[in-house]
């Protein structure tokens, strides 16, 4: 009996220390960041990465969108090409090892992806055929995309889903 007043003085202990919510899902901010050097775009939910890459140069583009939180939506693959200095973000296992074939590195769950379910923004995918590196670009605004689209970037269509965009 006295484990038992132990372990239930613990979780409430733990309640008052940490909180808890009724909500299922709190929304992630994906920070965007433009490298004036290389055109690349690079996307993150990670404010201490974000606030690095600001101090060597990178230049802050506030958040991209509102991603779910890590455990209620689908998981966003990064992958880096160190070649090129570029990143490439993908929800699709199979792309995953192709790029990790030929020489990409796996850095894990960047961000997840709203399921069908939830509410969701799409997040449009385009590719420039014609930069070495910065080649893929996601937005959730239909306009970037079109006028890219118009200046040479090729749309690859919806490559993830946004909670919000705003």
């Amino acid at each position: 009996m006295k484990k038992v007043s132990i372990v239930v003085g613990l979780f409430f202990s733990c309640l008052l220390l940490f909180g808890f919510s009724l909500e299922a899902s709190a929304s992630v901010g994906i920070y965007r960041l433009y490298n004036p050097n290389s055109g690349e775009h690079f996307y993150t939910a990670s404010l201490p990465e974000a606030r690095h890459l600001r101090s060597v140069g990178w230049r802050e583009e506030q958040i991209g969108w509102f991603a779910p939180n890590f455990y209620t939506g689908a998981p966003v693959y990064r992958m880096y090409n160190p070649n090129a200095g570029d990143h490439h973000y993908t929800m699709n296992s199979y792309e995953v090892d192709h790029l990790e074939k030929v020489g990409w590195r796996y850095e894990g769950e960047a961000f997840v992806s709203a399921f069908s379910n939830q509410q969701r923004v799409p997040i449009y995918r385009l590719y420039n055929p014609n930069a070495k590196t910065g080649a893929h670009h996601y937005t959730p605004d239909s306009n970037e995309r079109d006028h890219l689209v118009r200046v040479g970037w090729r749309s690859e269509g919806i490559g993830f889903y946004a909670e919000t965009a705003e």
